[in-house]
């Protein structure tokens, strides 16, 4: 069996964002030389999220109107976490959001359904970020 890891760094300039990750992530695949196994990509901070689903826009407003629903970002003074940070709700959010995804790689490419498509969820940006990529297989 073999193995590659790889770190991908995000500085995303807003608080919030969803970046498309699923043709880095094939990079990534094609990189490590492994035709049959599986990738892991998770979010290696506690307010960032890596998720599957469509890429469409008004999905992602909805996610956003959606969770600012469940976990408001203000009033800050809401939280108990929120002594000398305001950062209570993306951690919440990642939460929801979840830390990671596991994707069969098959034939050398990332076996995902016909719309699924691979995010950076990013809830207390305006930072540098780290996602790992860990791939295993033959």
């Amino acid at each position: 069996m073999r193995t590659y890891r790889k770190e991908l760094w995000f500085e995303i300039p807003t608080r919030r964002a969803f970046v498309n990750i699923t043709d880095t992530l094939q990079k990534c695949v094609d990189e490590s030389g492994i035709k049959e196994g599986l990738l892991l990509c998770n979010a290696m901070h506690i307010t960032a999220s890596v998720f599957i689903n469509d890429d469409e826009p008004g999905l992602h407003k909805d996610f956003e109107i959606w969770l600012e629903k469940l976990a408001p970002e203000k009033p800050y003074s809401q939280y108990h976490h929120n002594v000398g940070e305001d950062n209570a709700d993306a951690h919440l959010k990642r939460t929801i959001m979840g830390r990671e995804v596991v994707i069969a790689i098959t034939n050398g490419k990332l076996d995902l359904g016909p719309w699924e498509q691979v995010f950076y969820g990013e809830f207390d940006g305006k930072r540098k970020k780290r996602v790992l990529v860990k791939i295993i297989g033959e």
